[in-house]
Order: structure tokens, then C-alpha cells, then sequence
């Protein structure tokens, strides 16, 4: 899957990329700028015994406002789900407090799963994922939920400075629009250690893979 998007930045910076709303300014034209073409998704095998799937955010309140959660991302999920389980994945979860028990029944927690109530993004921010998942002997962690440009991107940063390897499917997750789509995909490829050419499963970096691109062993 290869991507070409074009971006519309002022002559004045990148501001739009840092979040800051940048204003046209009279008499100044639009500079187009094109991204770069994101890789393919990459095929990998993982280790399931020292391979987790952290799930964050399908639940009902964020889906429910999100068309794109239950129509895209849902169906891609729940088939996937059933393989983490029967090959016997650590499986995480991370949501805020209200949502803890509003999961999507398709891809909800069972008994075992670690939980983890959050406080910001970044799933490892002040919480106890890290001292969890190296506890299980877990290095590799499947990273899926709202939203890549959001959530995903922060915990895959998070992930990335405490040692561990992340795959993103790029079927689990989106955004609102296709322009936070696409710079969620690159931001997370372009993180950390960072991983344009998407080498498959390089260390402590991200991979993007897709659902059925993915096998256990």
C-alpha cells in the first residue's frame, strides 16, 4: 500500500505540523508541499511468547462518535483478536476511568488482561504497563485503537525509549480525516528510532504491518 498526500503549509513555516494553526497571511501564496510516499505494510512472523497487543480506546463512547472506529477499524480487529487469543498473546488494555468497562464486546478484555486507566496518551505515562509487561517477558509489542495520530502515536513513543519493538496495523487504527491519517502513519514511522523505509520489525522502532500480514510462531 503506497500513499502520496500533499500538504498546504504557509511561506512562513511548518506550523501546521506543530500543531499550531497557521494563518494565510494577505498577499503571501500557499506553498504545496508533497509527502513523502508512504511504504508498504511488511509482512512479519512474531514470537508469541514475547509478543503483547495493546489495545487502546475501542470503546463504546469514542466509536460511537467515530463512524470510522466500528466501520474500518472494527472489522479488521475482530478476526485478529480471535488469532492473539488462540495463539496466546499477552493482551493490554488502556483507557481512561470512565470508559474501563464500555470496551467493544468484539474485542473486549477477559480475565488475565492487564488494564490500565490513564491520565494521558502515552499509556506508560505514570502507570505500571512497563514493570507488567517486561514482567511477562514481553519485547514486542502490536499496537491497535484510537487514534493513530492520538493515543498511538504517543504509547508507540513511550514503547520506543523503555526498549520495546512496535508493529502498528495500519487496518486498526485511522483518524478523522485522511490528512491526520497520513501524518499519524508518518509521525509514528518517524519517531524514535526512526523507520521511514519500514524495515520490518526493526528494534525499538515501529513497524507498520496490516492484520493479515501478521503471523505467529
Amino acid at each position: 500500500m503506497s500513499w502520496l498526500h500533499t500538504v498546504l503549509l504557509t511561506t512562513t513555516g511548518l506550523l501546521g505540523l506543530c500543531g499550531v494553526v497557521a494563518q494565510a497571511q494577505p498577499n503571501k501564496p500557499m506553498q504545496t508541499l508533497q509527502m513523502p510516499a508512504m511504504p508498504d505494510p511488511a509482512s512479519i512472523t512474531l514470537n508469541s511468547k514475547t509478543t503483547a497487543l495493546m489495545v487502546l480506546d475501542y470503546v463504546e463512547e469514542i466509536c460511537a462518535a467515530q463512524p470510522k472506529c466500528k466501520s474500518q477499524m472494527l472489522p479488521a480487529m475482530t478476526p485478529f483478536m480471535e488469532r492473539v487469543r488462540k495463539a496466546g498473546l499477552v493482551v493490554a488494555y488502556g483507557t481512561r476511568a470512565q470508559n474501563m468497562t464500555h470496551w467493544l464486546k468484539e474485542v473486549a478484555p477477559v480475565e488475565g488482561d492487564i488494564k490500565i486507566v490513564n491520565t494521558a496518551q502515552d499509556r506508560f505515562y505514570n502507570t505500571e504497563l512497563d514493570k507488567l509487561l517486561k514482567a511477562k517477558g514481553v519485547s514486542t509489542i502490536i499496537m491497535v485503537g484510537w487514534k493513530i495520530s492520538g493515543s498511538v502515536t504517543y504509547t508507540s513513543v513511550g514503547a520506543m525509549i523503555r526498549d520495546y519493538t512496535v508493529v502498528v496495523p495500519v487496518d486498526t487504527t485511522t483518524a478523522s480525516t485522511d490528512y491526520e491519517t497520513a501524518i499519524g502513519f508518518y509521525n509514528v514511522l518517524n519517531s524514535g528510532n526512526a523507520n521511514l523505509a519500514n524495515q520490518p520489525l526493526k528494534p525499538k522502532s515501529v513497524t507498520l504491518s496490516r492484520t493479515d500480514l501478521i503471523a505467529f510462531q
